[in-house]
């Protein structure tokens, strides 16, 4: 015990916080996203993924890996069975619904608000005066793959499969659509035919 008492490095650690300490707001705003900060930092890295999705209030069938971000959960509707992976962020502030055994691949992002307008207009504050919401909805058995965009007022047909990549920026009204590119289309579709074949043979 005495050697870590009397570890530089740990008095420099000590430092570094109160450091960071000096520079906090005592307003109420900066307050509440602080101790929301903390909190869930340490429980990003304590928690299992199930431990962690139900922490952040979704159903306990769900999911979640390091790093996640979800802004505004009050405004997620989250189904079952959903695995968010890695660093991907959600942001329900305009609105968002997850429908059942949806995937989200790593470092996702899926927006319901922007900041364009705020940014163009010079009025860039905080509230930004002409941040634009929309709300998604995001259907049952939808894959998105890697590192892809969902932006605001997206709607996803139940068995869609977005490609790794892909910025999705309109509606998806067809089931069993294969989604893909920047800005994205649909490129294909997948039978229930097929989806059964595979889940019986398993995938090769």
């Amino acid at each position: 015990m005495n050697d870590i008492e009397n570890d530089e490095r740990l008095e420099k650690l000590f430092d570094e916080i109160r450091e960071a300490v000096s520079y906090f707001k005592s307003d109420e705003r900066n307050t509440s996203i602080r101790e929301n900060v903390i909190f869930r930092a340490i429980a990003d890295k304590l928690l299992t993924d199930f431990e962690r999705a139900e922490y952040y209030g979704l159903p306990d069938t769900c999911r979640m890996r390091e790093g996640v971000k979800i802004i505004s959960p009050e405004n997620l509707i989250c189904g079952d069975y959903v695995y968010i992976s890695e660093n991907a962020i959600i942001d329900a502030s305009g609105g968002l619904e997850i429908g059942n055994h949806t995937t989200i691949g790593v470092n996702a992002c899926i927006w319901t608000h922007s900041t364009v307008y705020s940014t163009l207009s010079l009025s860039q504050l905080s509230p930004a005066p002409y941040n634009s919401r929309k709300r998604s909805i995001i259907g049952n058995g939808v894959f998105i793959g890697a590192n892809s965009v969902i932006m605001p007022g997206t709607s996803i047909a139940d068995l869609t499969v977005i490609q790794p990549l892909s910025l999705v920026d309109f509606i998806i009204s067809e089931t069993n659509s294969i989604v893909g590119g920047n800005p994205a289309r649909i490129v294909g579709h997948i039978s229930n035919e097929k989806i059964k074949s595979k889940t019986q043979e398993g995938f090769k």
